[in-house]
């Protein structure tokens, strides 16, 4: 489906998004250019100038404590980490869509997508593996936790580019599909402010690779014994990266020298001294962007990198 199959989808349906947040904004803008039906929901009191220019592009707004009163939209798209409350689940049972930026650009990216998640290291991570990609000539697209919200720019995006995503648990909690490439850096406590407990968290964070297919890649820390676990599950190719041990598949540091090991055979690609971000979850990082890029990017270019 294209972003122009999909927002003519949309025609004729109530439309309503919760929070107008910068992910949600240019969403909202694009439905609005269109003449759909959109009610923006957010528990700000006052939405300033924005607000002003929402309401005269045709916007209902909905602010407040009262802002998620009269739930009865067709499609919702829904802010990362908003909690699935009753009301959310009524709606749902009554037949709405219920979905989110995100979700909507994996519907409609053109491109193969590669996306990072994890405790530690995602951003770092992301960065290095766009930086890579866009050495090996690849026009790279950004998004998610970094980067700006890609759904309405994908009419501008080539299947020979790649678009390359920091993914956190608030996302990833209701997708119903995985990337191409997904990467895993570590698990550990986190955000439990917001979720119920650690399994939710770690259950979240699994949707990266739990709705790959066989011809995907799923990219797990070996040193991390939650990660280790997640890879059992994996359907597709699973490859490593670690510090601490030899792998079979993926990339390892050993004596100072980090290894790529593939079918059998073990190759150097660098030594840990020529890094220079400093600090040894950096060699962790790098590790785990060469092991998700193996397939598109040559030694020489990440030792450059």
């Amino acid at each position: 489906m294209t972003f122009e199959e999909y927002l003519s989808s949309l025609k004729g349906k109530t439309v309503g998004v919760i929070g107008v947040g910068v992910s949600n904004r240019p969403l909202i803008e694009k439905l609005l250019e269109r003449g759909i039906d959109v009610t923006a929901r957010d528990k700000k009191e006052d939405l300033g100038e924005l607000g002003q220019a929402l309401t005269a592009q045709g916007c209902k707004l909905r602010l407040g404590s009262g802002s998620l009163a009269d739930l009865h939209e067709n499609v919702l798209f829904r802010t990362p980490g908003h909690p699935d409350i009753p009301a959310l689940q009524a709606l749902r049972q009554a037949g709405a869509v219920i979905t989110s930026e995100m979700e909507a650009f994996f519907a409609v990216c053109p491109c193969p997508i590669l996306a990072v998640t994890g405790s530690d290291g995602k951003t770092t991570t992301t960065t290095i593996i766009s930086k890579l990609l866009a050495a090996e000539g690849k026009i790279v697209h950004v998004g998610g936790n970094i980067g700006h919200p890609l759904l309405c720019d994908t009419p501008e995006i080539a299947p020979e580019d790649m678009a390359v995503l920091e993914l956190s648990s608030f996302q990833l909690m209701t997708m119903q599909t995985s990337p191409h490439i997904a990467v895993t850096t570590n698990l550990a406590p986190n955000h439990l402010d917001v979720h119920k407990d650690y399994q939710e968290y770690v259950d979240a964070k699994a949707n990266i690779f739990t709705h790959q297919t066989a011809g995907d890649i799923a990219v797990f820390n070996a040193d991390n014994d939650d990660t280790v676990r997640q890879a059992a599950k994996a359907v597709g190719e699973v490859r490593w990266f670690s510090r601490k041990q030899r792998v079979d598949n993926g990339v390892f540091c050993e004596d100072g020298v980090i290894y790529e090991a593939a079918d059998g055979s073990v190759t150097p690609i660098m030594e840990t001294k020529d890094i220079l971000l400093p600090g040894v979850h950096n060699i962790e990082n790098y590790m785990a962007a060469f092991s998700a890029t193996s397939c598109y990017v040559d030694d020489d270019t990440c030792i450059s990198v």
